[in-house]
């Protein structure tokens, strides 16, 4: 390496301060203490700028469900780039990438799923189901069914109506969110919220308060619910049995629209295609991302069912929405590697069969912890909640110290995982090998008994 480019790279953590505002930060904790510099990734691992190798248990941010480093992906972006490196999907034009690709991920979404609207992201694809629900409505004649429910402590993005569907609190202190239009109830939180009651009847009791708030808004006023399969930045918390089924019988019984938000738990990462397969629930909406492309590129959409997509095609006419990049076709390529590559080597099928339960053994060894209250996991999405009494459901009093304290602990000791509060998120590639998974589980106690030791001296 030249001395002009260690020097360039010696003065990135100052030229970031400088100039880069990170997501989620405070800038000025962050610019004291120095941004971590992440150069580049193989398979399950990061290394960052000084040589240090990370194994990532959260792929990235939930999304390198393929590994790093993969050159397929890497080949088909560059073919693309040479052959079409941009064009729009308005004005009655299309790509191919972006014409297979929605094939191919209606193919996965079961018979009643055979259309897709593309977008940028995640936050973008909320934004854009939330519009088509109304405009659903409005072409169904009834122009009043307005209102979303939601719940608390989800996510559905940072954009205003995003971060307005979010039912985080602190998210809604900033910017005067929620907009108009939209209502939260409960999340089916067990651990934290459960008291006396059995898990079944606890589901059963935070399902119905759906059709509460339906009845209280009016039944003509209800546009939709929308939800995570799993709680993702909620802290995978995993809903009782009981749950989705009574809330898709309110869905139907009640005559609103289901949205399955599918961004963290599509394509594979919980041993289905898609969450909602996993609890056995059909969406009239779905939004997606993440994993879609494995964050090789952006791209997330929207999967329309055939009963709001009709509609859309027979009885809209002009629905006035889009983006820029809806359909980009280098990103559309990028994702069409990816989808390949999760068939060709049965990842989907290799999380419910193998993979998954490994883990699930792995995390469930860490229960002879005093400090692990309860272990949830799905696949290859899973929690560690931590507990000063286990016995009694008791938590730490000061639960952001609890899980930073862990998660620093196992950062220091090469494993990337993120703290929730008081509870540990692993979420790492559908790639993860046995041996990995040993890795993790064994820096992760360490951890957790390094936390123990901190909260209890």
């Amino acid at each position: 390496m030249s001395n002009s480019n260690v020097a360039a790279i010696s003065n990135l953590g100052a030229l970031d301060a400088a100039h880069h505002l990170h997501p989620f930060s405070d800038m000025k904790k962050l610019n004291a203490t120095g941004t971590r510099i992440i150069e580049r990734g193989e398979g399950c691992y990061i290394f960052d700028n000084h040589g240090k190798r990370y194994l990532d248990g959260f792929a990235g941010l939930w999304c390198v469900n393929v590994g790093y480093g993969r050159k397929e992906i890497t080949d088909a972006v560059m073919r693309q780039m040479n052959e079409l490196p941009y064009y729009n999907t308005f004005f009655g034009t299309t790509t191919p990438p972006a014409v297979l690709l929605a094939q191919k991920i209606t193919a996965h979404a079961g018979p009643n799923i055979n259309r897709v609207f593309f977008t940028g992201s995640g936050s973008e694809a909320n934004d854009t189901w939330f519009r088509m629900a109304r405009v659903y409505w409005g072409a169904m004649g009834k122009p009043t069914k307005k209102a979303i429910i939601a719940r608390k402590n989800g996510y559905h993005g940072s954009t205003v109506a995003g971060a307005s569907l979010g039912g985080m609190k602190w998210m809604h202190e900033q910017g005067d969110l929620p907009i108009a239009g939209i209502h939260h109830i409960d999340q089916p939180f067990w651990y934290a919220e459960g008291g006396d009651l059995a898990s079944d009847e606890f589901g059963l009791k935070m399902a119905r308060q759906l059709e509460e708030k339906i009845d209280e808004l009016g039944e003509d006023n209800v546009a939709a619910f929308v939800a995570e399969p799993i709680q993702g930045a909620g802290g995978v918390i995993v809903p009782p049995a009981t749950y989705w089924p009574e809330i898709a019988r309110i869905c139907k019984a009640r005559n609103i629209l289901l949205v399955a938000d599918e961004v963290i738990c599509g394509f594979g990462r919980t041993g289905h295609w898609f969450g909602h397969q996993h609890f056995g629930v059909e969406p009239d909406l779905a939004p997606i991302a993440k994993g879609l492309s494995s964050g090789y590129l952006p791209i997330g959409g929207v999967m329309v069912s055939d009963r709001v997509g009709n509609v859309l095609v027979e009885e809209v006419g002009d629905f006035n929405h889009g983006f820029t990049y809806s359909g980009h076709p280098v990103c559309a390529a990028a994702a069409l590697e990816n989808l390949r590559i999760i068939e060709d080597e049965k990842l989907v099928e290799r999380v419910h069969d193998d993979i998954g339960p490994y883990l699930a053994a792995g995390l469930k060894s860490l229960e002879d912890l005093p400090i692990v209250g309860q272990v949830q996991q799905v696949g290859l999405m899973a929690a560690v909640q931590l507990a000063e009494d286990k016995a009694s459901r008791k938590r730490f009093e000061d639960k952001e110290k609890v899980g930073v304290t862990v998660r620093n602990h196992c950062l220091e000791n090469g494993l990337v995982l993120r703290a929730t509060g008081d509870r540990m998120l692993f979420s790492p590639p559908l790639v993860i090998s046995h041996a990995e998974v040993d890795q993790m589980i064994d820096i992760t106690r360490k951890g957790l008994e390094h936390a123990w030791k901190v909260m209890t001296a």
